[in-house]
């Protein structure tokens, strides 16, 4: 499904959903659990790609890549259509494609890089008022534990409730290599053993999917930002939602 295509899923009474899901983790207290994902969900890494675009325009003499914004990522994660964005042309684009790709590779799944994401409007407050319900709060990502320093400080630095290993955990993949899909839904076991599992929030339509299967009594949000291009439609009862902020 098109990006635009899932925001017009998001209903005018999505606020509600999201008020709703603090009041039932209220009611169950510290055997609540709540599950989200980090990048599209709680965190913009558009400024991350933007500055790996940025600095391979200008180690290649790339004036165009060189002023990459975030907004030229716009489309999801396709780096041929954020270099369109910037102004190269067709011939260019798969001229430097492959050795862009590997550019990106060596630096996206990083500390040094992640460290540039911003949070989702609303995102911070919606992790504290978690916290406050006295549920469990726990981050799981397909991140692999060499972007825990990088990933913790940018929590920091935006206000998001911080991992403590007792009321708010990480959960990241052992090594970049693993597989995404299957390192969540072996995830979803731990998130069982820890709880009554309320609520799960990821942009990805496949996870979101699998959340769906696995906790058919959970409230199970979709962020409606962006995510890889899969071909996938979301299952019947996965809400979408455009962020986190509940006063706007």
């Amino acid at each position: 499904m098109a990006y635009d295509d899932f925001k017009k899923r998001v209903r005018d009474d999505w606020r509600d959903t999201l008020r709703g899901i603090l009041t039932r983790a209220r009611s169950l207290g510290p055997r609540a659990v709540l599950a989200f994902d980090l990048d599209s969900t709680l965190f913009d890494n558009r400024p991350r790609q933007a500055r790996i675009l940025r600095e391979y325009g200008a180690a290649r003499s790339l004036a165009a890549l060189s002023t990459c914004e975030p907004h030229h990522w716009n489309t999801g994660w396709d780096m041929k259509e954020a270099m369109k964005a910037c102004g190269l042309d067709d011939a260019q684009i798969e001229a430097h494609f492959p050795e862009a790709r590997r550019f990106w590779v060596e630096r996206f799944f990083t500390s040094d890089y992640c460290v540039d994401d911003i949070a989702i409007d609303g995102a911070a407050p919606f992790t504290h008022a978690v916290v406050a319900t006295g549920a469990l709060l726990v981050y799981v990502t397909g991140r692999h534990e060499g972007m825990r320093a990088g990933s913790v400080s940018c929590m920091e630095r935006h206000g998001l409730a911080l991992p403590d290993e007792k009321q708010v955990h990480l959960f990241m993949k052992p090594t970049l290599q693993e597989d995404d899909d299957a390192f969540k839904r072996d995830a979803h076991a731990r998130l069982g053993r820890l709880g009554t599992v309320v609520a799960a929030f990821d942009n990805e339509p496949t996870h979101a999917n699998d959340y769906r299967r696995k906790f058919p009594d959970a409230t199970v949000i979709h962020l409606a930002t962006d995510h890889s291009g899969r071909p996938v439609e979301l299952l019947d009862g996965v809400i979408s939602v455009p962020h986190f902020a509940l006063d706007s």
